[in-house]
């Protein structure tokens, strides 16, 4: 491992100004949609849902993705509910607003996804009530008690569970960010974000040591392609 990846990183990601807007924005989104797709991140997500959905059965689910983005894991979260006749409910929260906007657009046709822009940690979004929370690559860009007081809220909010997938931080992980996504990028934003998170995104030892501070103990951790954690918690 190189010397400096033995620690998170806390620099802050220029997607962590919830007022960053514009062409940057959607080109980030667009390529991130991408760069998921191809590396099977999303379909992580949606393998990790059904997993939490098979084991408790019901007739709809109301699932909330937290840091959205695009929402364009929530169209796959829609699509494979149509196909297998599983009604859902979806709602995707990102503190940029702009953000919002775009996945608003990007998902103005699917009548299972709405919206919102709001703080997770705030009053308003903790009343909300889902039977899953599903965050994908969001808990890195959190500070370690964010990350545990995050953890102890949302389950309380849910019904069912939680997934989290996220980074493994690895030193390969690091050097095929910087030299081969950084390469293919044409966003600013891609190109200096996709190294930091990695940076900032965590081992094995780190996400069990958050899971023990929020005094959860029923869940599964485990490591997937391409360097990511998948971790299933149940309620």
């Amino acid at each position: 491992m190189l010397d400096f990846l033995k620690r998170r990183s806390y620099k802050e990601e220029i997607m962590d100004d919830f007022l960053c807007q514009g062409e940057v924005v959607n080109q980030t989104l667009k390529e991130l949609n991408k760069i998921n797709t191809y590396l099977g991140g999303d379909q992580l997500s949606l393998n990790s849902v059904i997993k939490l959905m098979q084991k408790t059965p019901q007739q709809i689910f109301e699932i909330v993705d937290l840091g959205c983005g695009g929402g364009d894991t929530l169209k796959l979260f829609s699509q494979w509910g149509s196909k297998h006749n599983q009604d859902l409910k979806l709602t995707g929260i990102d503190a940029n607003e702009y953000i919002v906007e775009y996945a608003e657009r990007n998902c103005q046709k699917i009548l299972n996804i709405s919206f919102a822009s709001e703080d997770v940690l705030g009053e308003k979004f903790r009343a909300r009530r889902f039977d899953i929370a599903h965050a994908s690559l969001f808990f890195h860009h959190l500070q370690e008690s964010e990350i545990v007081e995050l953890l102890k809220q949302l389950i309380a909010q849910v019904r069912v569970g939680i997934v989290i997938n996220d980074l493994h931080r690895h030193w390969l992980s690091y050097l095929f960010t910087k030299y081969l996504i950084t390469n293919w990028s044409k966003s600013e934003m891609v190109k200096y974000d996709s190294v930091l998170s990695v940076e900032r995104s965590f081992t094995r030892p780190e996400l069990e040591k958050y899971l023990r501070l929020a005094g959860i103990e029923n869940y599964s951790l485990s490591w997937r392609w391409a360097y990511r954690w998948e971790l299933i918690i149940w309620k």
